[in-house]
């Protein structure tokens, strides 16, 4: 079967669940669709946003396959893989695959100190023991490692690992691995102050939690992008910045839920012990949702 190419907006999923931990499988639904007609690209589970540390394995197969039977094969739908060990996130990588995902977001925790071959041997398990596509993470704040040039040059010629989420400062990186990299690694954006940056250096998308709650403006960011509209597109920025600044100051779950709960999608709170956001911090979402509201 033909591999699907991603490319636009994937929005970070999250992951509502009731008070008996299981999936509100009407509340996905209606987000999925509803993010589906906003003209979004593609679906990425299990990121931060989907709160993937504070789920079970049970629970992330559980809303992988509701996903799944919401979306039939509309948009690629991508699984995120994290985990300390490589045999487990190898087999979470299999197991998503098999349950029908067109691509694996690989991602590696870290307790004790892994040196660059660890790294590289991590991720080369996951994409050797799939078919899929496979996107690395790259994310120095969260993994506490910032991969090198050499380490990510090395990774682009696995066989399978044909992208890289970018969620770093260091932009001008991002010139040096689409140099280096010579077309084997496509770069999708991760922060989500940047992504018209990354847009305009040459990557293909962004992967982030604000398209969840802002879809419509999101796409048209990239479509601006795509057509080289490069004022509009940084006007369309500017406008975007207050909720970027809100998703980075309360926690990314926290407000992406906050905000899907005001747009009418009782997708829940935080999973503990994570932070639920007070009255005035959910007043300052629904603020600045109006404020860019079509």
């Amino acid at each position: 079967m033909k591999k699907k190419q991603f490319e636009g907006i994937f929005p970070y999923l999250v992951s509502p669940l009731n008070s008996k931990s299981n999936d509100r499988k009407n509340v996905l639904e209606r987000l999925v669709n509803h993010l589906i007609h906003a003209g979004i690209h593609g679906l990425t589970l299990f990121g931060s946003t989907g709160e993937f540390p504070y789920l079970n394995q049970k629970q992330k197969e559980e809303i992988l396959e509701t996903v799944i039977r919401i979306n039939q094969n509309r948009i690629p739908i991508i699984a995120g893989v994290s985990h300390f060990s490589t045999s487990e996130a190898v087999y979470q990588a299999k197991k998503f695959e098999a349950l029908g995902v067109d691509g694996i977001l690989a991602a590696i925790n870290v307790y004790f100190p892994i040196n660059t071959e660890g790294i590289y041997r991590y991720f080369e398990a996951i994409a050797c023991n799939v078919n899929c596509p496979v996107i690395i993470y790259h994310n120095p704040k969260f993994s506490n490692m910032d991969f090198s040039l050499d380490l990510i040059e090395r990774l682009a010629e696995v066989p399978n690992i044909e992208y890289i989420k970018y969620a770093s400062a260091n932009t001008g990186k991002v010139f040096s691995i689409i140099n280096r990299c010579n077309g084997k690694l496509k770069v999708f954006s991760a922060t989500a102050n940047i992504p018209l940056l990354i847009l305009m250096l040459g990557g293909v998308g962004w992967m982030a939690g604000p398209a969840c709650i802002i879809p419509k403006q999101s796409v048209q960011l990239f479509e601006l992008a795509k057509q080289k509209k490069w004022d509009e597109a940084i006007e369309l920025q500017k406008k975007l910045w207050e909720i970027n600044s809100l998703f980075q100051k309360y926690g990314l779950a926290a407000c992406i839920k906050a905000g899907l709960e005001i747009q009418g999608f009782p997708v829940g709170d935080p999973i503990p012990p994570q932070k639920t956001l007070t009255v005035s911090e959910r007043e300052e979402v629904a603020n600045a949702l109006k404020s860019i509201s079509w």
